[in-house]
């Protein structure tokens, strides 16, 4: 067959009259969004008419609260690494999802926000109508990467292509569209545009590869610290490691990128003894910030950087050495460079000093029989989700993680509360594992309430709460630190069981890490909704000597 001389269209080509809202939904689903997290409002109805038409393609999953919907998407994001979208009304809905959207840029997590405005015409005059914030436009560019406002149908493919070009290039993050309350139901004909790709990868500077290969290879006693930057490169990570016998450094964010019981993986206060010793620090996607800011630096100690931001390797100090781009590709580029390089194994070295620790880390003990109780029931790719609270303090220094994106740690945010509704997100976003949120009785109020939205939806998460009844590190700091004048961390509890159970959710108590064992044994098996499980808990030994740790060399 021959083709015609008049060829017809491609469907990018065709413009179709549909709604911005429609426009906007159509370009979500054709940059594989298949979920919006939301609390609906008047300002954003043409979105939800849309999304309502639109629902063979796209899931709408509603929260009791727009932090929820947030949350959600955060956990969804960390949990998968891939874009999740939220929407939520103007003024208040934003501001209430505002902590989220925060801790997304805090983490570099691709979260796009669709936040609704105020008439069109009205935005800037100060005429008082509902929902209406002052410049919510420049409240929202501090909290993201992108944002920009959708003002016709014609507009929002192309912005959401922008939106999503922006999260995917550089360093990710989040980015927010507005659309006008008047603007999500006008129609036009608008063409499909489909989706805008990333920027190019930046080259790799072969030339810096070389620098850094020939400083690691000629390293005495070369040191790794993973970030989040690192978690898609845990393969390229773990094979550097092994050629220059590194230990890797992880805290938070970082902690998966190499399997806990190689025992050149190691956490922070282990770290800290490394990094007095290192002559060469290899920081991958990570701002080195205990680093730099507690244990110090020296003439001696050499500081190679990778990271996706041109602007973050200078922040504290300039480096000896800094590559520009996704670490993934530029820890393969080293590892070429340095295939004939061998050193003698470390692992006995590392395994006494591992053990060396952990025996002062057994002050933790109550906290690290619960932790080992989680351990035992979680399979090797669970999520665990940690919170403000002693549990989280102490997994984020020794609760073994086997791969990345398995542990979720709100980052430099470190906000109270995060825990449940993010940990509500990530096992939706991931049903073919378990999740499990821990949290404190103070944190986990903050979004209880979403355990409706685990109900309604079906999502089958399991949290538990270990309740001390108080806000237990500020109680603890005025009674060492302020002469034991307590005020303001006393707290005034629910029955936690009976308030999961009146949701409808399974519940029950466990008082011990046996307890709690045969409790997780018995909710990860649950599928078809939400699990809480209780532990009372008494005051737990401090964890902080063995976080904020003194200087170990020079002056910054």
């Amino acid at each position: 067959m021959h083709k015609s001389k008049h060829s017809t269209p491609s469907p990018a080509d065709m413009a179709v009259r549909m709604t911005t809202a429609e426009a906007t939904v159509g370009a979500l689903i054709a940059h594989g969004i298949d979920t919006v997290y939301a609390l609906p409002g008047v300002h954003n109805d043409p979105l939800f008419d849309a999304l309502f038409k639109a629902a063979d393609h796209i899931r709408t999953v509603h929260t009791r609260h727009e932090q929820g919907a947030a949350y959600l998407a955060l956990g969804a994001a960390l949990a998968t690494g891939k874009p999740q979208v939220y929407s939520v009304v103007p003024g208040p809905g934003l501001l209430n999802s505002a902590a989220a959207l925060l801790t997304a840029y805090g983490m570099n997590a691709p979260v796009l926000a669709l936040i609704g405005q105020i008439s069109q015409s009205a935005i800037g005059r100060g005429l008082g109508h509902l929902h209406e914030i002052r410049d919510q436009a420049g409240i929202i560019a501090r909290l993201v990467d992108f944002c920009a406002r959708i003002r016709a149908p014609t507009q929002a493919a192309t912005r959401v292509a922008q939106a999503f070009r922006a999260m995917a290039t550089g360093r990710p993050g989040p980015a927010a569209l507005e659309c006008a309350i008047d603007v999500w139901g006008r129609s036009a004909p608008a063409s499909a545009t489909p989706p805008v790709p990333p920027l190019p990868p930046q080259p790799i500077d072969e030339d810096a590869i070389r620098d850094a290969a020939r400083r690691l290879a000629a390293a005495k006693r070369p040191l790794i610290v993973a970030g989040g930057g690192a978690q898609d490169a845990a393969a390229e990570v773990a094979e550097l490691s092994r050629l220059l016998q590194a230990p890797v450094l992880a805290y938070r964010r970082g902690r998966g990128v190499l399997d806990s019981r190689d025992p050149l993986s190691v956490t922070l206060p282990l770290g800290r003894e490394l990094w007095g010793e290192a002559d060469v620090v290899l920081g991958i996607g990570t701002r080195l910030f205990y680093g730099y800011t507690q244990w110090g630096i020296d003439q001696e100690l050499a500081v190679i950087r990778i990271d996706a931001d041109p602007e973050e390797p200078e922040r504290f100090a300039r480096p000896a050495l800094a590559l520009i781009g996704d670490a993934g590709p530029i820890l393969r580029h080293l590892i070429d460079a340095l295939r004939a390089h061998h050193r003698p194994s470390r692992r006995a070295e590392m395994e006494e000093r591992q053990a060396k620790m952990r025996r002062r880390l057994d002050k933790l003990a109550p906290q690290i029989g619960f932790l080992d109780a989680i351990r035992a029931e979680l399979p090797e790719d669970g999520i665990f989700v940690d919170e403000v609270t002693q549990i989280g303090f102490a997994a984020r220094l020794l609760l073994p993680v086997y791969k990345p994106r398995t542990f979720l740690s709100p980052g430099y945010q470190d906000n109270l509360g995060w825990g449940y509704a993010t940990a509500l997100g990530a096992q939706h976003a991931r049903p073919d594992v378990p999740v499990l949120s821990i949290a404190g009785d103070g944190g986990f109020l903050f979004t209880s309430n979403e355990l409706a939205t685990a109900m309604h939806h079906r999502i089958p998460l399991t949290a538990i709460v270990f309740n001390d009844g108080a806000f237990g590190n500020v109680r603890r700091i005025q009674e060492e630190q302020f002469g034991n004048r307590l005020i303001a961390s006393d707290l005034a509890n629910p029955d936690f069981v009976r308030y999961a159970q009146s949701f409808g959710a399974e519940a029950e108590r466990a008082r011990t890490p046996q307890q709690l064992r045969a409790a997780l044994k018995r909710a990860f098996k649950r599928r078809d909704g939400p699990t809480l499980i209780e532990v009372p808990v008494p005051a737990m030994p401090s964890p902080w000597e063995f976080i904020f740790m003194p200087r170990v060399r020079g002056v910054r």
